[in-house]
């Protein structure tokens, strides 16, 4: 395949999960009222919805119908391929509802993640925050947008003038080491925020809402679609010692700011529980 056609491929996979992303989020979207939890998973805090479930049978059938040699991998339902065979080399990698807690109790930072891998290279992205008004997407390679224009992250600053995003796990153990962690962190910089969505957390970095951001317990429909959007908006999406991001930690900034905080996560063990 010439370097025209893989843009262009990859290009119409970003149209596609652009499309879907924004007919899933007005589904969530409507459905925000009244919503109640219908199941726990890890620990009694991470609750799913039916509003979970519904949106995401909503992308796969999507997806599917359009390209049933795909695979599909979401949170709530875990690997299937339309047509039994997923040979195509194409895999979506979908977080329906991003911040389910924040969606349960009404507040605004929820997040519709879709990221198409090919060959297990995340290549194409949307992530829609219905409430904000806001759609990100991102090619590998052509850059990153937002409600159609150009997205490019904000210039680094000192670490000590960063503010910087993170999340907590849901299991009390993992958390009681984040807090150690965070004892640590917060003397060194300007500020924490703790959105609740680390999906919208890295479109924000991106958009300049925080510098940096890090976060232990992700699974790779978390971070897909979003690092894709923040990689191509000028910021480095890793984990420690030269990692790619991952379950153990996932780091986020431009360049020289990831550096520095990667320096002062690590002698803290926040890559670990502890």
């Amino acid at each position: 395949m010439s370097t025209t056609d893989a843009a262009s491929d990859r290009e119409s996979l970003r149209d596609l999960a652009v499309r879907v992303a924004t007919e899933a989020g007005e589904l969530a979207r409507e459905g925000q009222a009244g919503i109640t939890v219908l199941d726990t998973k890890s620990s009694p805090t991470d609750v799913v919805t039916k509003m979970d479930q519904a949106t995401e049978d909503l992308i796969r059938t999507r997806l599917l119908a359009e390209r049933p040699g795909d695979a599909v991998l979401g949170e709530e339902g875990g690997e299937e391929a339309g047509d039994g065979s997923g040979t195509s080399g194409v895999r979506w990698v979908v977080d329906p509802i991003d911040g389910t807690v924040n969606y349960l109790y009404g507040h605004h930072d929820w997040a519709v993640s879709i990221a198409a891998e090919v060959d297990g290279v995340v290549v194409a992205a949307a992530v829609n925050v219905p409430r904000r008004g806001e759609m990100y997407e991102a090619v590998l390679g052509g850059g990153a947008r937002l409600n159609g224009r150009t997205l490019q992250a904000p210039p680094a600053v000192p670490l000590e003038q960063a503010l910087v995003a993170t999340g907590f796990g849901y299991r009390s153990e993992r958390r009681v080491h984040q807090a150690r962690v965070l004892l640590e962190v917060i003397p060194r910089i300007r500020d924490i925020r703790r959105g609740g969505s680390a999906a919208v957390d890295l479109v924000g970095l991106a958009s300049g809402r925080v510098n940096a951001y890090y976060e232990r317990g992700l699974h790779v429909w978390d971070w897909a679609a979003p690092g894709l959007v923040a990689g191509e908006a000028g910021l480095r999406v890793g984990g420690l010692h030269g990692e790619p991001p991952g379950e153990d930690l996932v780091i986020a900034g431009r360049p020289e700011l990831y550096e520095a905080l990667q320096e002062l996560l690590e002698p803290l063990g926040a890559d670990t529980d502890g």
